[in-house]
């Protein structure tokens, strides 16, 4: 029985259309970027440029377009600054929570993980035990999440301290990486709910 939740609003409707076609042109540049790489004609690669720099300035006038309407709610503009005061969320990552995962911060840890997709289901019948796995979930908040949790490792003391600890531990690199994932995703619905900046005592989060 899934709990009725309002339809968002058209502004809420309007930035998630943005913030998807942000990310098409994004792809659109990689694809680009990668034909260039294969192409040895000087002409084409020419030609291969001026579509970059237009999506360029493309993806940056919808990233500042984004941000402005962020920066005119109240909520939006205060929960955005709490998920970047946190070492490994860049500003990319913070416009998918805020406008991807508005449950954020009115959940629990076990539905917040769920939503994304990062919640461990067990694979048991009768009385065998299988491996646990995550499946489901919003694939694009999953993605900015990997990417923010890769970050994370390296410049986010709690993140990295349980990423070693995993991997000492035996735990293949992906599971510690997932494991770090659903960490960091708990940390932040904490902050949110609590409405605090990143500090050292999320640790208990």
């Amino acid at each position: 029985k899934p709990e009725i939740r309002p339809l968002p609003d058209a502004e809420s409707r309007e930035l998630a259309d943005l913030l998807a076609h942000r990310n098409y042109l994004v792809g659109m540049r990689t694809a680009q970027l990668n034909r260039r790489k294969q192409i040895p004609s000087e002409r084409v690669i020419q030609d291969i440029d001026g579509v970059v720099e237009l999506l360029d300035t493309q993806i940056a006038a919808i990233e500042k377009e984004i941000d402005d309407r962020i920066d005119r709610s109240e909520t939006w503009k205060r929960r955005s600054a709490i998920l970047r005061s946190t070492p490994g969320i860049g500003s990319q990552s913070a416009r998918v929570l805020v406008i991807a995962l508005p449950e954020l911060g009115q959940a629990n840890r076990q539905q917040i993980a769920a939503l994304v997709g990062l919640a461990p289901m067990n694979c048991d019948s009768g009385t065998m035990r299988g491996r646990r796995s995550t499946c489901g979930g919003r694939a694009g908040i999953r993605t900015a999440l990997y990417m923010a949790t890769l970050t994370a490792i390296r410049v986010n003391p709690v993140i990295r301290q349980m990423y070693d600890r995993l991997v000492d531990l035996g735990k293949l690199k992906k599971v510690a990486i997932i494991a770090c994932m659903r960490k960091l995703l708990c940390i932040l619905n904490t902050m949110v709910r609590e409405e605090k900046m990143w500090a050292v005592r999320t640790l208990a989060a």
